[in-house]
């Protein structure tokens, strides 16, 4: 882990917009050097242009579905920052909905699973090495309430966004001696891009049905993610937390 007055380094993808973008906007407001990884260039840069007025961050271009272009990202953060010391997994994609698991395409089932849970898969491959070297981090992994719970006719990104709860518990469980943490983040409904693309009845209908009766914030997701990478959380190991207003307590 970093010392005292040593600069910690995170790792954020799906940086150029929603969660990760809000994200890696707390980490480098709390004076993080940050690594923002998007596969969309544009939006990658414009972020990289706006945080720069915040503190120090470097924008790569990464598509979490390739292997080697994760682990040409996490090289380049530790070789423009020194090291590794928090990771937010945030790149991912909902894929078609609306249609019965049978309905499910196979072109949407492969794509789904390829950049929800093995990006997520590529993301910890080569982060993780880099954590044992600074000595510790955290690692927060993006699931979903419907990582933890069935979501009718999204059948290809419940499936992934359980595997990707699995996938955090048993590296939570591996490497926990090595002062390496790894949760999960399972979001609600939130005000992001992707989810103002649903259709807007379903959209009505899931605000309808929160407890909370609103869409979450992308920044409060981003506060838990922080809180997740801070020493005050460091007995907390291996969980997906449900941040939804209250719509998994029922």
């Amino acid at each position: 882990m970093a010392t005292a007055g040593q600069l910690k380094v995170a790792f954020v993808t799906g940086a150029g917009s929603g969660l990760g973008r809000a994200t890696a906007k707390a980490f480098v407001t709390k004076g993080y050097a940050t690594l923002l990884a998007d596969r969309d260039e544009t939006n990658g840069r414009k972020v990289e242009a706006e945080l720069r007025q915040h503190g120090e961050c470097l924008f790569v271009a990464c598509d979490v579905t390739n292997d080697e272009s994760v682990r040409h990202a996490v090289a380049q953060a530790v070789e423009k920052f020194g090291r590794l010391d928090a990771a937010f997994n945030a790149a991912g994609v909902d894929g078609e909905h609306g249609h019965m698991t049978a309905e499910c395409t196979l072109e949407n089932w492969h794509h789904v699973l390829n950049v929800d849970l093995t990006g997520t898969f590529h993301c910890l491959r080569h982060q993780i090495p880099e954590l044992q070297k600074s000595g510790g981090g955290s690692i927060v992994n993006c699931a979903s309430v419907a990582g933890i719970r069935g979501a009718p006719t999204f059948a290809a990104y419940s499936a992934a966004k359980h595997g990707v709860v699995g996938l955090t518990r048993a590296a939570a469980l591996e490497y926990a001696r090595q002062n390496i943490r790894v949760n999960a983040i399972c979001p609600g409904t939130i005000n992001t891009p992707m989810n103002q693309g649903l259709d807007q009845e379903l959209l009505k209908n899931l605000v309808e049905s929160s407890p909370a009766g609103r869409l979450g914030l992308p920044e409060e997701i981003a506060a838990t993610v922080l809180w997740l990478c801070d020493d005050q959380a460091a007995f907390v190991n291996g969980q997906a937390i449900a941040v939804d207003g209250a719509w998994t307590a029922r």
